[in-house]
């Protein structure tokens, strides 16, 4: 084994300070049937590993097992013999079966966790000969009363989770469902309990246990691969119906076996999203590099750095590697074992090593190290280092179900505020933008804003930042002007009055009182006063607001920027954001599918949220390059400003408090209409890749800050977004923003929707036809989720949700949700809405919305 620094996790340029995943390496022998003792446990964790298995019960226990299956045998044929029954008696199903006695201390030698371990007791495994797919009866019946027991008394003994050998074979589809059963039944013998199931990536030959079942040995049926070609998705299937059987509980996991074979990349992604406990690798995974020593294929390097990219990292464990302690012939067969000393050697060995100096410690450590540790800890050296997209803090972000901000309604926090003003990227961009319609402005001799009768030569723009909140715009506003050389005259606007404070604040200690500072609601400012003409009021040339939602519009950008649009002056003023798009793409989410259904036990809105969270653990359904139909496709886009403007031509004919007052009464979106012009919908079709499931859709938004108006210019518009195919090349490592997750409910179950390989998942536009019409996919039928948005009235008792589920529905304070998600079932036709609440007040006007 080469000695070199690269190599070796004691030499001292291993420590290069940054950070990367550690891997938590345990120890796992096939053939184990004790558990370690305390000595040999030592030795494994001098070996370098960090933990090793156990099994729960030992080859005593195995025994009594078969001789009970013979008993019961002999039993029924006592039964004919003496009682006299016939054969149809004798095929009833309600015979009574073998009854697995007790454990007794002869039957185990795993015991309750005590100090003789070091703090780090035995990974509990369970028996790998257990056959709870056995199709027969009295061998599935015994297997899952062994299977009870072992989980029983692991419990007892404080383990709190229990690694559990998955099933051998996909084709039997009866016999999975029962293995399912079996694990949803085990988590209520130990309610506290989590529960590992060991599957293999995909039916790689000699991948699964090695360990003959029940089956294999007393009814002489061994279970067999499929022959021929290899469906490498059905292990994932049987998964599938393990975890969907017991209702995606968040005490079940599971425990990947890494093949020789890397599979194709669209596995990898699937498990990926899966809740991963454990990788195993087998020693015949390794390969022997020309010095003789383990290595493993770049294939599978790559695989082990993306799966450890997770929050909770999975551990891993090595199968088949040594040291062994149980069978000679098998230790003399491995080249690659270390041979262990007995323990008055390895003190003696001790004593005298203690003499030399630390680096002679170092190297004594390394050569009792086992080779395969010795190599997986080069594997954890030549990981990538977290990026700066992985910082601590927003990696505890991963898979975090949040509810979208409503700083419309709600006064934010100064915390809430400086967390955003953390991410240099999206101000940067920001920046950007009113530094090039700054520039441009001048290119093109607009006219400007503050040019009076008294002072028609004056050149300063007048730049407006709705929505100021602690200033960060305004800085930038500020920067953007010093850059460009551009005077201007500055006004931020804030409703938040404690947020008004520290405006205040920064306008004297900061900005040297060059900026208006005004406590109000965007749509209730009357408009920017001449600075040294303050009796005239003037138009925005440079309106600027960072109003974005997750999803564009679902923090309300539309409805606000239409009340104060009418200050812009037109047609050359400018709003940065000047347009932004709204986008979906079909996900499979267990992890997040999984935290949903726990938080709908304690509110019942849980599955009618939108949740906002950053998405890591997660397959994209869509297929990548399906010409015609991307993986993410546009539902709508907001330009501003609109260039016309039914409540501000209702409200310069009829004054500004009756635009609120009455238009017309045949709007669907309430308002009396005049918000009509912000309602959306989409039809959007999606090709499935793979079969698989989809638990819900992905939401994600792009907004062009600022393109140029320069005749014929091929500059780049200043963009920003947070779509996982762009946002590297529009605006990298922003983080201002997390995707918007909308969870699937069918027919008022909260199930996902299956899919298979080329079906097509549609987001439509509304039927027309029957109540009972059906819209298919593709190439079959599938389920189609309808996105509608619309504007309901809010009412003086509160917001008032016409829905056809819960007509007149008044929610409170604490309901509201901006947007709320909600199915309306009718027949084989999904409609998903995400309903936006403007609640304008007839009794007042220029009330907040909520």
């Amino acid at each position: 084994m080469a000695s070199g620094g690269d190599l070796n996790p004691e030499s001292p340029d291993y420590e290069s300070g940054e950070r990367r995943p550690v891997l938590v390496l345990g120890q796992h022998d096939s053939g184990r049937t004790e558990t370690l003792t305390a000595v040999q446990y030592k030795m494994i964790k001098d070996a370098g590993f960090n933990f090793a298995t156990a099994p729960i019960t030992n080859q005593q226990f195995y025994q009594r097992v078969l001789e009970l299956y013979q008993s019961h045998l002999q039993e029924r044929e006592d039964w004919v013999q003496k009682r006299g029954l016939k054969p149809s008696q004798i095929a009833n199903p309600s015979l009574p079966g073998p009854v697995v006695p007790t454990l007794t201390n002869k039957d185990t030698s795993y015991h309750p966790k005590d100090n003789s371990y070091g703090g780090n007791a035995p990974a509990a495994y369970s028996s790998p000969w257990i056959d709870l797919t056995s199709t027969d009866p009295v061998i599935s019946n015994i297997s899952r009363q062994v299977f009870n027991i072992e989980v029983a008394y692991a419990a007892f003994c404080g383990a709190t989770s229990i690694i559990v050998p998955g099933p051998r074979s996909d084709e039997n589809d009866k016999g999975v469902l029962q293995y399912a059963r079996a694990i949803q039944e085990a988590f209520k013998v130990a309610p506290k309990l989590n529960l590992v199931i060991h599957m293999p990536m995909y039916r790689e030959p000699g991948l699964d246990e090695t360990a003959k079942t029940l089956s294999s040995v007393l009814a002489k049926s061994d279970v067999t691969s499929n022959s021929g070609d290899i469906d490498i998705f059905t292990a994932w299937d049987s998964w599938n119906t393990i975890r969907t059987v017991c209702h995606y509980t968040n005490r079940l996991f599971v425990a990947l076996r890494i093949p020789r074979r890397v599979p194709e990349v669209d596995l990898q992604n699937r498990w990926f999203a899966e809740p991963l406990h454990y990788l195993t690798i087998a020693k015949s995974v390794f390969q022997t590099n020309k010095a003789g020593h383990p290595s493993l294929s770049r294939h599978h390097q790559d695989m082990i750095n993306r799966y450890m990219r997770h929050k909770h990292t999975p551990w891993m464990f090595l199968t088949d590697v040594g040291p062994w302690f149980e069978s000679p012939s098998r230790r003399s067969s491995d080249a690659t074992v270390l041979e262990f000393p007995t323990i008055a050697q390895a003190e003696d060995k001790v004593k005298a090593m203690h003499k030399k100096n630390k680096a002679n410690e170092a190297i004594l450590k390394r050569n009792n190290m086992n080779p395969y540790v010795v190599y997986m800890r080069y594997v954890e050296r030549q990981q990538p280092p977290y990026s700066a997209m992985e910082s601590e803090q927003l990696v505890w972000f991963q898979d975090l179900l949040q509810s979208p901000l409503q700083p419309l309604s709600d006064n934010l926090e100064s915390s809430t505020y400086e967390t955003f003003e953390q991410d240099p990227v999206k101000y940067e961009r920001y920046e950007a933008a009113i530094a090039e319609a700054m520039t441009e402005w001048k290119e093109l001799n607009k006219p400007t804003s503050s040019a009076t009768a008294k002072n028609p030569s004056s050149r300063e723009l007048i730049v407006a930042v709705a929505g100021a909140g602690r200033g960060p715009l305004v800085t930038r506003a500020l920067r953007a002007a010093e850059r460009t050389g551009t005077a201007i005259q500055l006004w931020a606007l804030e409703k938040n009055q404690n947020a008004y404070v520290y405006l205040l604040q920064q306008n004297e200690s900061e900005w040297n009182n060059q900026v208006t500072v005004v406590k109000t609601d965007m749509r209730a400012w009357e408009g920017p006063r001449v600075k040294g003409e303050e009796d005239v009021i003037t138009k925005v040339d440079i309106l600027v607001s960072e109003l974005l939602g997750s999803f564009g519009d679902n923090e309300l950008s539309p409805e606000c920027l239409d009340g104060i649009q009418n200050h812009i002056a037109r047609p050359h003023g400018i709003s940065v954001p000047g347009s932004y798009t709204a986008h979906l793409s079909p996900i499979c989410a267990p992890r997040l599918y999984a935290d949903i259904r726990v938080k709908s036990l304690s509110d019942p809105n849980a599955f009618v949220t939108p949740w906002v969270s950053r998405l890591f653990a997660i397959d994209f359904v869509a297929a990548q390059k399906v010409p015609g139909h991307p993986r993410f496709q546009q539902a709508w886009e907001f330009v501003h400003p609109v260039e016309v403007s039914r409540e501000d031509d209702f409200a310069a004919k009829h004054g500004r408090a009756a635009k609120f007052t009455t238009i017309g009464g045949g709007s669907m979106a309430g308002s009396s209409g005049i918000n009509d012009h912000n309602s959306r919908q989409c039809h959007l079709k999606f090709v499935c890749r793979t079969r698989g499931v989809m638990h819900g859709l992905a939401g994600y938004f792009e907004s062009v800050l600022y393109a140029s108006q320069m005749p014929d210019s091929k500059k780049e518009p200043v963009e920003i977004s947070i779509l996982p195919d762009q946002i590297d090349r529009k605006s990298k490592d922003m983080t201002s923003w997390f995707p918007i997750f909308f969870p699937l409910k069918v027919m008022s179950h909260f199930i996902p929707l299956h899919t298979v390989p080329h079906q097509s998942v549609m987001v439509p536009k509304p039927s027309t036809g029957s109540k009972n019409g059906v819209l298919n996919g593709l190439y079959m039928p599938s389920i189609i989720p309808l996105f509608v948005r619309k504007i309901i009235l809010n009412t003086s008792k509160g917001l008032m949700m016409r829905t056809k589920e819960k007509p007149g529905r008044f929610i409170s304070q604490t309901e509201r949700q901006t947007p709320i998600l909600y199915n309306a079932s009718t027949g084989s036709l999904i409609r998903l809405c995400i309903k936006v609440h403007t609640p304008f007040r007839p009794s007042s006007p220029f009330s907040s919305l909520a």
